[in-house]
């Protein structure tokens, strides 16, 4: 009955057992399809998603494609999170040395006098200096009967998983950003091509206006309506001038960069981002978006922290060993009789710490209902990013529609007050309210471009596109390399 009893408490103290609770994913109430017009577009033979689609894929523009991979090697928020992600990388090293045996060597050496006054006296006829010398070895081991260092390692490395996911996070939302400014800046120059071409338009309009004046055809009025006219064309255009180099400088510090110039591609009217693949199942989307699996590394974090925390209840096992020479003489340091050894164990039990031990426990199970609650909170959040995605993808595009049909006939507007004002039938009242119109009209058109293609960045984001093949190399380079190495 001894010898079971004692292979089965020799298996307990080698390999121990993991206090705690094991991770399970929670169930999240997940809708059994995206609320939007998820089946307008085709679904591809191969199955994949929008979101799967690699960023170069999605945005064709040559120019912004070199403005997003230099961003991604130089922008400071992509740097500081592949830092973070060699810091928890490291940090995982520190946790899991903490489950191995601790080894260290010393070599001493000294020569002393004792005082001859000291208390008790010394004896006159023994020699009053001596040497010493001592080398030797420790080792410390502590048994990780309870598992409280496995789960340290274990929250460790869900650690260093968030940390990736957030660098991922990072990305996707850097490449975001920098589409969405740079369509911002493409749909301003077309502002100001609009403004500049309807100034040229009305100074003409304006000439005609004087000259009919002078000749006796047209009165004052006219000239001022004019006037009016021309002069609202030019106030947009140094507003619109000031919001581009703001913009510019928007993107330039994007890219890591001091404020400047920003070269451009194609023009917004050219600029083509068709929803070709369907979205998806919201179920893929937790695993497909970093925030969401950054979100349950943490809970999983949260979860092993509740193991280490329930393991101080029970007592601490530290075995210690150590060996050596110890010598008066350096000469006889390795003599037989100069060795020594000694080992030792220690079983440490908390008896009373003012309910210290208990209370870190309670906390710890409190991070993790706080880090269950954040996981759902980011997936409910995702599933409505998605949908309001959808929603503005499908009603800008309706939009856009409209209003290119209500400039179209805006324009037949303006052109036929314009006969009629110089055939004398109309006044310029009529050319006024026209071209007001229609102005405005090519002015909401340009945004409404500009908001369509921006639905479309954020659907490829809220359904975690943008970050795949960037992530993945960031976590495996140092910060040197990834400022360094070109991205393909």
């Amino acid at each position: 009955m001894r010898r079971p009893f004692v292979t089965v408490a020799g298996g307990l103290l080698l390999a121990g057992c993991a206090i705690g609770p094991d991770y399970k994913r929670p169930p999240i109430q997940v809708p059994g399809a995206f609320r939007g017009p998820v089946n307008e577009t085709p679904i591809l033979a191969e199955g994949g998603t929008f979101g799967d689609l690699r960023w170069w894929e999605v945005f064709r523009d040559p120019e912004l494609q070199r403005l997003v991979r230099r961003a991604l090697v130089n922008n400071y928020d992509a740097r500081i999170a592949a830092a973070r992600v060699l810091e928890a990388r490291a940090q995982v090293g520190v946790t899991r040395a903490d489950q191995l045996p601790l080894v260290s060597a010393a070599f001493t050496g000294g020569r002393e006098r004792v005082s001859v006054n000291s208390f008790p006296p010394f004896p006159r006829n023994v020699q009053r200096e001596s040497d010493l010398f001592e080398l030797g070895g420790s080792l410390s081991y502590e048994v990780d009967l309870w598992g409280r260092l496995r789960r340290a390692t274990e929250a460790a490395r869900a650690q260093l998983l968030a940390s990736e996911d957030a660098h991922a996070t990072v990305v996707s939302t850097l490449v975001g950003d920098v589409a969405t400014a740079y369509f911002q800046l493409r749909e301003l120059d077309l502002e100001l091509e609009i403004a500049q071409r309807t100034l040229a338009s009305r100074q003409a309009s304006l000439r005609l206006a004087r000259l009919r004046r002078d000749r006796g055809v047209a009165s004052d009025l006219d000239v001022r309506q004019a006037e009016v006219l021309v002069n609202t064309a030019a106030a947009a255009i140094p507003d619109t001038q000031r919001q581009i180099e703001q913009t510019e400088n928007l993107i330039k510090l994007l890219l890591g960069e001091s404020p400047g110039d920003v070269p451009r591609g194609r023009a917004l009217t050219d600029q083509a981002l068709t929803v070709a693949v369907p979205p998806g199942l919201p179920s893929t989307l937790l695993e497909r978006r970093p925030d969401i699996r950054q979100a349950e590394a943490l809970l999983v974090a949260a979860n092993a922290n509740i193991g280490a925390a329930k393991a101080l209840f029970f007592p601490q096992i530290t075995l210690t060993a150590s060996d050596g020479f110890q010598s008066a003489a350096l000469s006889r340091l390795f003599e037989g009789p100069s060795g020594f050894w000694a080992v030792a164990g220690q079983l440490l039990q908390p008896v009373f710490q003012g309910g210290r031990i208990w209370f870190n426990f309670q906390a710890s199970k409190a991070r993790r209902q706080q880090a269950l609650v954040v996981y759902e909170r980011t997936a409910q959040t995702a599933f409505r990013e998605v949908s309001d995605a959808l929603i503005a993808y499908r009603r800008t595009r309706e939009f856009r529609a409209e209003q290119e049909a209500l400039t179209a006939s805006l324009r037949e507007y303006a052109r036929l007050s314009t006969l009629r004002y110089r055939g004398g039938v109309a006044s310029y009242l009529e050319v006024l309210d026209a071209e007001t119109k229609l102005f405005s009209a090519e002015l909401d058109l340009a945004r409404a471009r500009r908001q369509e293609l921006l639905a479309v960045v954020q659907l490829y984001k809220a359904l975690g596109g943008g970050w795949q093949m960037e992530a993945a190399r960031a976590a495996t380079v140092s910060p040197a390399e990834s400022q360094s190495a070109p991205i393909k």
